[in-house]
């Protein structure tokens, strides 16, 4: 398998996907695009620009609804995605229609490479996913990773020694937001019901205090799991508890691998990076023990599952559209499915933030690396948190 799989953009195949998405947005992902006629206006003033367009990251359609939203301005984008995706027919495609791929978990130097190049070419539209991976919570934010706005002063860095001029770089937070489009109450019923079913958990008397049931029998099977004493984890808050399985999974894994994470990376980073690790370490021992791949694997997708969750998250804002953030997590933990079917039809709404200049922060840039950048990702995100608390 290749280290790299750089995108093979298609224009025909692009627009022909284009004309067709609306309907296959509706049929297929039960999705509805819902953008402000003025948004689109202000991304067809950068038609000619190089653009780097910053979503957050809560559903795994989400790349579908920028699709949607480059099938409205009838022009390509490209796509920094996951490295596993690209495997068959689907990550053929996904090249055709200007995806490549990114190694999460280590520096993946042929990526950043090619993305430093491809922000280098005039008219350049790039959609990075900064969160790093899926939320699943449709109202906040996770920190943004710094690599995107790091790219997009080294390749204006070079256009720079190239041409003796500053190029234009767009940075633009986008924020994505799903909403319902019918009644949902039979469906979290359902939903509710198969998930008490198999874990034997009787019904509760409001769907609030069914779904705290039905979490709190999943939480407490992880703690039994890792040797967790269920007395001593009954009598602490479940943020507490929450933080605590996090923190003990994270160091047994990487125990067990024998590796340290880096200062101050965040959860996701040091999952990527067990992930990494143990692929490498299993490719290059015959004898691997299956069980212990097993289980590594395993404490890593229920880490990357329950990542962003807290206790309160419906509970203070209790919508349709939470109640089922909450209860897909479950579902992908309890019936073992990485990609529940969606659960209605749902307009997705796309707000732009304020689009911000990077050559205007170039001097710092150059006079302050780490602190402008870092200074920017956090700007960014916090455009974006912005407009999904609107």
């Amino acid at each position: 398998m290749p280290d790299f799989y750089p995108p093979r953009l298609n224009p025909f195949l692009v627009r022909g996907c284009q004309l067709i998405s609306p309907i296959v947005g509706r049929g297929y992902y039960r999705l509805r695009l819902q953008v402000e006629p003025e948004s689109l206006d202000r991304l067809r003033r950068l038609r000619q620009e190089r653009v780097l367009l910053l979503p957050n990251h809560p559903t795994f359609h989400d790349w579908i609804a920028i699709f949607l939203l480059s099938a409205r301005l009838s022009v390509p984008f490209y796509y920094l995605a996951a490295y596993e995706r690209f495997q068959g027919w689907e990550g053929r495609f996904l090249q055709a229609v200007g995806a490549y791929s990114i190694r999460r978990g280590l520096g993946d130097r042929a990526s950043f490479a090619y993305t430093v190049e491809l922000l280098m070419r005039p008219c350049t539209r790039l959609v990075v996913f900064a969160e790093g991976g899926c939320s699943f919570q449709n109202d906040t934010v996770m920190p943004f990773r710094e690599g995107a706005v790091q790219m997009a002063f080294q390749a204006m860095s070079r256009c720079a020694k190239q041409t003796g001029e500053i190029p234009n770089l767009y940075a633009i937070p986008l924020s994505l937001k799903y909403q319902y489009r019918g009644n949902m109450e039979r469906v979290l019923d359902a939903t509710l019901r198969r998930l008490e079913q198999q874990l034997q958990v009787p019904i509760a008397a409001t769907p609030y205090d069914r779904l705290r049931q039905v979490a709190g029998k999943v939480l407490a099977g992880f703690e039994q799991d890792y040797g967790f004493d269920p007395v001593a984890s009954e009598a602490m808050p479940w943020n507490d508890r929450i933080q605590r399985l996090k923190t003990e999974v994270l160091h047994h894994c990487e125990q067990e691998l024998g590796i340290s994470p880096p200062p101050h990376s965040s959860l996701r980073e040091r999952v990527y990076r067990i992930q990494h690790t143990l692929e490498t370490q299993a490719n290059a021992d015959e004898a691997v023990d299956l069980n212990r791949y097993e289980a590594i694997q395993q404490a890593t997708y229920r880490l990357l599952n329950f990542n962003a969750i807290y206790d309160g998250y419906v509970a203070e804002n209790p919508t349709p559209e939470r109640f089922l953030d909450t209860l897909t997590r479950l579902e992908r933990e309890v019936f073992k499915i990485d990609q529940p079917l969606p659960k209605g039809d749902r307009d997705v709404y796309i707000k732009l933030g304020k689009i911000i200049n990077l050559r205007n922060y170039f001097s710092q840039y150059k006079a302050q690396k780490s602190q402008t950048i870092s200074e920017l990702t956090e700007h960014l995100r916090q455009a974006v948190q912005a407009n999904l608390d609107r």
